[in-house]
């Protein structure tokens, strides 16, 4: 969910996208019995770095663009700007944790990537997929992805200077693998042509062109020549990455009461939300947690 009042300061940048999380979470348990659970990055791989540095990079070009635009009044410029500052920072990722925390939804510290500790939980059974809008997910061998998990929305293109409506969708990893013809081993060494965010990929290969390559070769090893020779020259420590994570099984996926003094104190008197909305998502945890009861009283009764 995308802050109505783009142009804000940072402390407004924090509430609405709390605002967003607990919202929309609740609605998603309330009325449509979703279960999520929330896993937050950790530290990244040192791998990452490069592009950890681009991506600032690029953030903070659209924050001068951004001043730039609103000095002179062109907001449809400045909203395209907006949309590619956006990032999740340490602070929105506190308040988060907080937020859930208070909620009673399980929240997992992944000790590196979160798409990593996603997929891990999901191949365990733990959870039924991962969800995320990078597909980083099935690399790590998630079962299931699912992107795009929204009730409505919309995502702006700043390329194109448009929107599209977010429509969700579920990607069967197996499914996905038998239809292409190579194993989850292939779809890493297939990424890593492309690009992933441990390597900058290999130029003038595009997807299309690195199935074709990895259908037709196997493995990155038996690539031509001098295709062999413009792959990363870390390449087994980026596979490494993919197959063997760093990840946890220290986590607790439990539900459990929401903190409803909490949630007021916290909501309405530290972040300022209307008592009214705030009372709205409690009521919405209360059913939820009604039907909860209602289900786990009526298993018992059944033995």
């Amino acid at each position: 969910m995308r802050d109505s009042k783009p142009f804000t300061d940072s402390a407004g940048h924090v509430t609405s996208h709390l605002i967003g999380l607990v919202f929309r979470t609740t609605r998603l348990l309330a009325e449509f019995d979703i279960r999520p659970v929330f896993v937050f990055d950790g530290k990244p791989p040192t791998q990452k770095t490069s592009t950890l540095k681009e991506r600032h990079l690029m953030r903070a070009k659209a924050r001068r663009d951004w001043e730039l635009a609103v000095s002179r009044g062109d907001y449809a410029a400045a909203w395209s700007k907006a949309v590619r500052m956006d990032s999740l920072t340490q602070d929105m990722a506190e308040d988060a944790k907080r937020a859930l925390s208070l909620l009673g939804i399980p929240v997992v510290q992944a000790p590196q990537e979160g798409e990593a500790q996603a997929a891990h939980m999901a191949r365990r059974g733990n959870v039924w997929a991962a969800n995320s809008r990078d597909y980083d997910s099935v690399l790590f061998g998630a079962p299931r992805l699912i992107r795009y998990l929204t009730i409505s929305g919309q995502e702006y293109l700043p390329s194109k200077g448009m929107s599209r409506p977010l429509i969700p969708e579920l990607i069967d990893l197996q499914k996905m693998l038998t239809a292409l013809h190579i194993t989850l081993e292939q779809l890493v060494d297939l990424a890593v042509l492309v690009g992933t965010d441990f390597n900058a990929g290999v130029r003038g290969i595009g997807p299309k062109t690195a199935l074709k390559l990895i259908q037709k070769h196997g493995a990155l090893e038996n690539l031509p020549t001098e295709i062999k020779e413009r792959l990363p020259q870390d390449l087994q420590e980026i596979r490494t990455l993919f197959s063997h994570p760093e990840v946890t099984n220290d986590y607790d996926l439990r539900y459990s009461p929401a903190d409803e003094k909490g949630l007021l104190q916290f909501l309405c008197v530290e972040r300022g939300f209307a008592m009214d909305k705030v009372k709205l998502v409690i009521r919405r945890m209360r059913l939820f947690n009604a039907r909860e009861t209602s289900k786990l009283s009526s298993w018992f009764s059944s033995r």
